[in-house]
């Protein structure tokens, strides 16, 4: 299981800004063919609806090229710097709305393997065990589900989780702890060996 995309090259990335702050349409395209499969990623998992992710994407995309002249690279990378306007603007989407929906199979590529044996036993322990970890995961609090979401599903580290959250590094630590411990407490009933198969965080 590939929990970490793949990070593009920082040097050909700020090649691709320079172009594009100097008017190269071409630049731009290929900007948002390299970020935006991640950025997508992230705003499915705090959101966790298709429709609102998508809006969200494009948002950060149009408010990001606007604004890419005053991108500092000696003050963030560049994913990190999409991260913090996505999660700016998932904040302000889902502080709005209380219904989630989720496709298990799309959030932090947590995708099951399919039962060895399409027994009618072996699909309704798959089902069981997804409908499990959806319900834990839309339980967490949408901080704690960032914090997770972008140290388990982006790979982020503690330093750049604290500067998209904008918070003090040892209070992102202190939140993905957090969330994995309410994960552990919440998909314990599904037994010891399966946890651990889920939580290999």
């Amino acid at each position: 299981m590939t929990l970490f995309p793949e990070v593009p090259d920082d040097n050909a990335t700020a090649q691709l800004i320079a172009q594009a702050v100097a008017g190269e349409q071409q630049a731009y395209a290929e900007l948002y063919e390299q970020f935006a499969s991640g950025v997508y990623r992230l705003c499915y998992s705090l959101l966790l609806n298709t429709h609102d992710a998508e809006d969200v994407v494009q948002e950060t995309f149009v408010y990001a090229f606007r604004n890419l002249a005053r991108y500092d690279a000696n003050k963030s990378a560049f994913k990190t710097w999409l991260y913090t306007i996505a999660v700016s603007r998932c904040r302000n989407l889902y502080r709005r709305q209380r219904m989630l929906t989720l496709d298990i199979s799309q959030l932090l590529h947590a995708n099951l393997a399919a039962p060895k044996q399409e027994t009618p036993e072996a699909v309704f322990t798959q089902r069981s065990v997804q409908e499990a970890l959806r319900d834990a995961l839309a339980k967490l609090s949408p901080t704690l589900r960032e914090a997770v979401v972008l140290r388990y599903g982006h790979g982020l580290a503690y330093r750049e989780i604290a500067e998209v959250m904008n918070c003090p590094q040892k209070t992102a630590e202190s939140r993905v702890r957090l969330a994995h411990k309410q994960l552990h407490h919440l998909l314990l009933p599904l037994g010891q060996g399966l946890l651990e198969e889920l939580l290999q965080f």
